[in-house]
């Protein structure tokens, strides 16, 4: 093999490998050979097939595969020998072969910056810390019967905690929306699905009650012929309906897979699930906290611009699709928008990496195995799911990657210079906390 590198950028690399026509040969005709053994072809006796045919018949797909398993397999062989640490995935184009029939190929790809040597003990970082409470198991309970609650229509005016099903039109200076009749919706007064000034309005209206609002729809408003426009919205009262909420008693309990359905292990599970989601969020702050003093301490440093450039498509492709799916079907979000975030991920990825290299960190296998199970155990058939993760290798490989991320963060920060601070369950679980 013979590999030439030169300097493109101060990150970026051009690779040209060369590979002799015998090692491709070798790979296609061990394969042909292979197959020769099992095929099954009509008019000739397994393993019996001449060579000729196995060429004819699987020649051209064998070559090519055989030619992509090459150039990855000594593209990773050339990285090490040129002591290259690779950033992002690496762009490849295969070239005609020469006059001696060999492989060569070209590989453009960017670097990880030189960091210098990491030092944890200079971070100075905050560590959240919280535990589940009996008083948070109680209002979990709570809120597990607010999800199974009942709904029975009353004869009295709409008020807090009511479910309202309500017809609307909206007028604007461009027309009217629907253009005939109404719509029909349901709100919960306090839920604030519906737009705020309207749902206010509802409060103490009852069944047949029509009222008008004048209001100006924000400019991202779901429905695309309101938003940012004045409108003057028609409301009529259709039903008002309370809620009834289940005792907690043994068919309640029952209904979330407790058998027994007794009160002291339907607790316990509510426990543990929340302690379970009680990981996940401490993980995330410390994830967090370590990933910011980390890029503010090395703030200075150049990151490669294609791989920035990347994870900022990244980043706006999933806003395009959380925004569609919240009705939002022509969102679209410039990368560019995004350069600031993308930063900042590529930089903590690539220093978590380079602690992990520069301290030897290793995948700890007991660790990966009980973060699995965890996973799992939020499943209604946990062996189903291990299964499903142990024979698709994109789930393992996702799963190492998080592992092996959170045992880096938490190497950094037993060694960080780091202040306790105690946050209740209910302040840490709070979305945007």
């Amino acid at each position: 093999m013979q590999v030439s590198l030169e300097n493109t950028a101060n990150l970026e690399r051009r690779m040209t490998v060369s590979l002799p026509a015998e090692r491709l040969e070798g790979v296609v005709g061990a394969r042909l050979r292979e197959i020769a053994r099992t095929a099954n072809i009509k008019g000739f006796r397994k393993g019996k097939v001449p060579t000729r045919v196995i060429e004819q018949r699987f020649g051209p797909q064998v070559r090519n595969e055989a030619m992509g398993e090459l150039i990855r397999e000594s593209f990773g062989e050339a990285v090490r020998e040129q002591n290259l640490r690779v950033a992002g995935n690496p762009e490849i184009k295969a070239e005609a072969p020469g006059e001696d029939g060999g492989l060569r190929f070209t590989a453009t790809f960017e670097v990880v910056p030189d960091f210098g040597t990491i030092e944890p003990g200079k971070l100075k970082i905050t560590r959240v810390t919280s535990s589940v409470e009996e008083s948070d198991v109680d209002t979990m309970i709570e809120t597990l019967r607010q999800q199974r609650r009942s709904w029975e229509p009353v004869d009295r005016a709409a008020q807090a905690g009511d479910l309202v099903l309500v017809e609307t039109s909206a007028t604007t200076a461009d027309g009217r929306v629907p253009a005939e009749g109404s719509e029909r919706g349901a709100t919960v007064l306090g839920s604030n699905v519906m737009y705020p000034e309207l749902e206010a309005r509802l409060a103490g209206m009852k069944v047949g009650d029509e009222a008008e609002v004048e209001v100006t729809f924000p400019e991202n408003w779901r429905v695309a012929a309101l938003a940012g426009k004045p409108a003057k919205v028609s409301l009529k009262v259709v039903r008002v309906s309370e809620p009834k909420l289940p005792e907690v008693d043994e068919a309640f309990i029952k209904s979330f897979g407790i058998r027994s359905g007794k009160l002291e292990v339907f607790r316990k599970e509510v426990r543990a699930n929340l302690e379970r989601e009680l990981r996940g969020a401490l993980m995330a702050r410390l994830r967090a906290e370590v990933a910011d003093k980390l890029v503010a301490a090395y703030a200075g440093v150049e990151l490669p611009p294609r791989l920035v450039e990347a994870e900022a498509a990244s980043l706006a492709a999933a806003a395009e699709q959380q925004a569609r799916q919240a009705g939002q079907k022509d969102a679209k979000f410039d990368p560019a928008n995004f350069m600031e975030p993308a930063r900042k991920r590529v930089a903590a990825g690539l220093l978590v990496g380079e602690v992990a290299r520069q301290n030897g960190l290793k995948l700890d296998n007991k660790r990966l195995t009980e973060t699995l199970q965890l996973i799992a155990s939020t499943y209604e058939d946990p062996e189903q799911v291990v299964e499903l993760y142990r024979n698709d290798p994109n789930l393992m490989a996702g799963l190492r990657n998080r592992v092996m991320e959170e045992q880096v963060i938490d190497w950094i920060a037993e060694r960080a210079d780091a202040t306790e601070k105690a946050v209740g369950f209910a302040e840490l679980m709070r979305p945007g906390a």
